[in-house]
C-alpha cells in the first residue's frame, strides 16, 4: 500500500515524475511542472487530472487551436490522435494515466 501526498511532491525539473504504478501496461504517474510540455499526440488514450494548480490545455482540431483552463480537480481525457499541449500557470501537479512508455 502507498499513500502519496501530491501537494508535497516536487521534482528536479519540469515534468519530473513519480511513478506510482503500472497496471496491465497502463502507467500512473504524478508530475510536477512549472513549464509547458511539447505539442504531442499519444498512441493511446490519456487521462490527465490536475491535482494542484492550473493548466492551460491547448488542443489542435482541424487546424484550429482551442484553449481550455483546467483547475485543480479537473480531468482531461485525450483520445488516440488528439494533438495537445499542457501549459501550467505557475506550478502544477498532475496525475497522468496512459499507456506505458507513451510520450
Amino acid at each position: 500500500m502507498k499513500i502519496i501526498k501530491s501537494a508535497e511532491f516536487t521534482a528536479d525539473g519540469a515534468w519530473g515524475a513519480l511513478d506510482i504504478t503500472t497496471m496491465h501496461g497502463i502507467s500512473c504517474r504524478l508530475h510536477w511542472t512549472d513549464a509547458p510540455y511539447k505539442w504531442h499526440v499519444n498512441d493511446g488514450e490519456e487521462v490527465f487530472a490536475v491535482m494542484q494548480g492550473q493548466v492551460r490545455m491547448r488542443v489542435r482540431r482541424a487546424g484550429a487551436e482551442e484553449v481550455t483552463i483546467l483547475d485543480a480537480g479537473d480531468i482531461f481525457h485525450a483520445q488516440p490522435g488528439d494533438e495537445h499541449m499542457a501549459e501550467p500557470v505557475g506550478i502544477a501537479r498532475i496525475l497522468v494515466i496512459e499507456k506505458e512508455g507513451s510520450v
